[in-house]
């Protein structure tokens, strides 16, 4: 798998004749598995449609720097923000001129200025406005700044001069992208997770659950698909949204969890059993409100299944991270979990505390397996989800 698998690339275009390129370019970083957004500026729908690059990209393209529908969104700012890398091919003398002085005239330029994301141009101009001191100047400038400069190719122009200045062809450009990021921890992976709580229902008005946020499980969603991975988010009732680079399953009860997480098994590389999965349902459910009739009440509870174990059982050659939420003896319980149930490793945590595990932004863990345990300290859950992912790569060799 590419190390553009999910990665967000803004694609700008500027005019100049080798814009054509930029249509094999969008279709090529697809093929790669990146998502792609373009945008382009006033004098790049001159020499190719916008609609041609929507049609292709399957999104809106955007032009213009004041776009009252964008802006009440803040349009530029959501963009700059959205990407893990702006490539803009091609990148006229003039643009690049702009870059270096840090002009915002454009959208293009705008997202320029305000985006955390890696840059890399592939520049396209006469070979003399190439040789100008001025260009070399400016090219010199941005390399300074971090900015990867690919190309250009050296042949024959479309005025008819033979040099450098042209665009380099887009397999070229998409191979030097990918040198820019490494190749993700879980290219090629199928990773599904397990989130937040289940809901077991007593009435159509009651019900039994707990107090999970869901956040570790999501943190490690993100985490996943960061790192390269097909991810299926399997969640119970949570107020968070999902990463929307996942494939997300809203499930309520155990045994809805269950089974979409047999479902999603199959295939996949990697089960993190992050959810916190209600032990017991209610023998029968009511059909209508439970009536208070009498000082006490008296419910008849199940055991559920269980869904980490039988995930594991089922999947033999599945990779399973459970998770053991505690308030005592916390690693003695968490290696008894780790054992009866035939995981590959566990995270412990003690949920006893109030500044981490449940509804906390923050986590402190330890990462049990056969024959290691290895602590967490406290840090954000964001934090702790991209050490476990590296931490289970690393450790177990995947």
């Amino acid at each position: 798998m590419s190390s553009l698998s999910n990665k967000r690339i803004i694609l700008g275009v500027t005019g100049g004749i080798a814009a054509y390129k930029s249509a094999e370019l969008l279709r090529r970083l697809q093929d790669k598995g990146a998502d792609v957004r373009v945008v382009m500026t006033p004098a790049a729908v001159e020499f190719i449609r916008p609609l041609t690059m929507q049609a292709l990209s399957g999104h809106p393209v955007h032009t213009e720097l004041l776009d009252s529908e964008a802006e009440a969104g803040m349009g530029h700012i959501e963009l700059a923000r959205w990407a893990d890398l702006l490539l803009i091919a091609p990148a006229s003398a003039d643009f690049i001129a702009n870059m270096v002085h840090g002009r915002a005239d454009s959208l293009l330029s705008a997202i320029h200025l305000a985006t955390p994301a890696t840059l890399a141009v592939a520049p396209a101009m006469n070979r003399a406005m190439w040789a100008h001191p001025a260009s070399l100047a400016n090219i010199e400038q941005l390399r300074q700044r971090g900015v990867a400069v690919i190309g250009p190719d050296d042949g024959i122009q479309a005025c008819g001069d033979v040099g450098p200045g042209r665009m380099e062809q887009p397999d070229v450009v998409v191979a030097s992208v990918e040198k820019l990021f490494a190749k993700p921890l879980l290219a090629g992976k199928k990773v599904v997770i397990t989130a937040g709580p289940t809901r077991e229902a007593l009435d159509p008005v009651r019900y039994i659950s707990n107090h999970s946020s869901g956040k570790m499980g999501y943190a490690l969603a993100e985490a996943a698909v960061d790192a390269g991975a097909e991810v299926v988010l399997i969640s119970g009732p949570v107020n968070i949204c999902a990463p929307d680079r996942c494939q997300f399953v809203s499930v309520t009860s155990a045994q809805d969890m269950l089974e979409a997480s047999l479902d999603a098994a199959n295939g996949a590389d990697i089960f993190i059993a992050a959810a916190a999965v209600a032990d017991y349902r209610a023998a029968a459910v009511a059909k209508q409100k439970l009536k208070k009739h009498s000082d006490d009440m008296t419910i008849s509870l199940e055991k559920n299944p269980d869904i980490v174990s039988t995930v594991a059982a089922t999947h033999n050659n599945l990779f399973v991270l459970g998770f053991a939420a505690e308030t005592q003896n916390i690693e003695a319980y968490a290696r008894d979990k780790l054992e009866r149930k035939k995981l590959s490793a566990i995270i412990a945590n003690d949920v006893s505390r109030a500044d981490v595990g449940f509804n906390a932004d923050e986590n402190e863990v330890s990462w049990i397996d056969a024959d290691s345990s290895t602590v967490f300290s406290k840090r954000s859950k964001t934090q702790l989800a991209r050490d476990i992912i590296e931490h289970m790569v690393n450790r177990q060799g995947l």
